[in-house]
């Protein structure tokens, strides 16, 4: 292989690279939903307010975690005492919000929440169905950019 030859190849090669002239602008596509899959709406939704229950839970037990450390239960019992005087001494605050109570609340509320997300979601998803003849359904712009 000779100098020559290697000096050709170099010319044949394109080293623009700025890539002015080749910009191809970003495609577009505008498209209607007309359908949702109700199987699909309710299992996504599962999932979600799952995630939404777990969060729930968690932030409960932190919060009653943080108000126990402050004191706030036994500062609300000094309080309620010293303005109903002896006669309340039967009543505790730190029995009726107690962890083993505010866990099960937050539970209980937890299971509701997951059962009414996915039922209201899977309920949307055939009323949505139902008014898309009517309305067209939503517009989704995808682009590629």
């Amino acid at each position: 292989m000779s100098v020559e030859e290697t000096s050709q190849l170099d010319v044949d090669i394109d080293y623009d690279l700025s890539g002015e002239d080749d910009y191809i602008e970003p495609q577009q596509a505008r498209l209607f939903v007309a359908r949702l899959d109700p199987w699909s709406v309710m299992k996504t939704a599962f999932v979600i307010s799952i995630g939404l229950a777990i969060v729930t839970v968690v932030a409960m037990v932190l919060l009653w975690g943080v108000l126990a450390a402050l004191g706030v239960y036994s500062s609300v019992n000094d309080t309620i005492e010293s303005v109903a005087g002896a006669s309340s001494s039967g009543f505790n605050v730190e029995e009726i919000f107690g962890f083993g109570r505010v866990v099960g609340g937050a539970l209980v509320l937890a299971a509701v929440n997951v059962v009414l997300v996915t039922v209201l979601a899977t309920l949307f998803a055939f009323m949505y169905n139902l008014t898309v003849p009517f309305t067209r359904g939503f517009e989704v712009t995808l682009s590629e950019e």
